[in-house]
């Protein structure tokens, strides 16, 4: 069974899924998000042919939850049978030849959140997070459906502010692509349960710098416009299976 989480704006997603039951948040014991966009509640359905759980919304390290938390959803998904997770994102792009409402794959990421669900936890292999096999399969598919897919490395702050003109300029000399405030805790936890997992980041904005101002409204809104064609990809990489 293959596990989605939805990011800000993303809810989107979910219309083309054909429902069975939902499960709240606080029912999993999961922690409810207080950001506009995340509707706090996971869905069991059909997409493209294949059993889905998807996570509308996601709980984050600003919110003031600690680790554990922002990661309680990615192992309750495991405890149903979800052996695949994709993640999705918004995020403001740090690459020049990236646009805003464009995709962007995870090839790798930078978590610079200075915390780890796995304290505690035996040493795990980070050498590949983001499956390759699984992202030849999306390379592959966005080819064939002329989508613009762009690949890169995501870096993941603590936020909950934007980054800074040189904090930006810094991501960029560290090898980023994309910045955001969520998805590498769950890449972790998810790969220290043994899921085969991928990543997706929405470019919804330029960094800071890049633009005049950034707001959350704008996040949101660009997330829905590209919200389509990531359904299309899934839909043809998982009724592929």
């Amino acid at each position: 069974m293959v596990g989605i989480v939805l990011g800000s704006g993303l809810g989107v997603l979910a219309d083309r899924v054909e429902v069975l039951r939902e499960v709240g948040f606080k029912q999993a014991g999961v922690a409810a998000s207080t950001v506009p966009g995340h509707a706090g509640k996971f869905v069991f359905g059909k997409l493209g042919g294949t059993e889905v759980v998807l996570m509308k919304g996601r709980v984050h390290l600003y919110e003031g939850h600690p680790s554990q938390a922002v990661t309680a959803g990615v192992r309750w998904m495991a405890e149903q049978g979800v052996d695949s997770l994709i993640l999705t994102n918004a995020a403001g792009a740090v690459n020049r030849d990236y646009e805003p409402g464009e995709w962007m794959m995870l090839g790798d990421h930078l978590n610079l959140t200075a915390t780890t669900p796995l304290v505690g936890a035996n040493f795990i292999d980070m050498s590949e997070v983001y499956d390759k096999a699984w992202r030849a399969e999306f390379l592959k598919a966005a080819s064939e459906s002329g989508v613009e897919l762009n690949e890169g490395v995501y870096a993941g702050l603590r936020g909950p502010q934007y980054e800074t003109p040189a904090e930006v300029r810094m991501l960029r000399t560290l090898g980023a692509d994309a910045v955001g405030m969520s998805t590498v805790l769950e890449a972790i936890q998810a790969k220290a349960l043994g899921m085969r997992v991928a990543g997706f980041s929405c470019l919804t904005n330029w960094a800071a710098g890049m633009q005049e101002n950034l707001n959350h409204e704008e996040v949101l809104e660009t997330g829905k416009a590209a919200g389509g064609v990531m359904v299309g990809l899934l839909e043809r990489v998982l009724g592929a299976k």
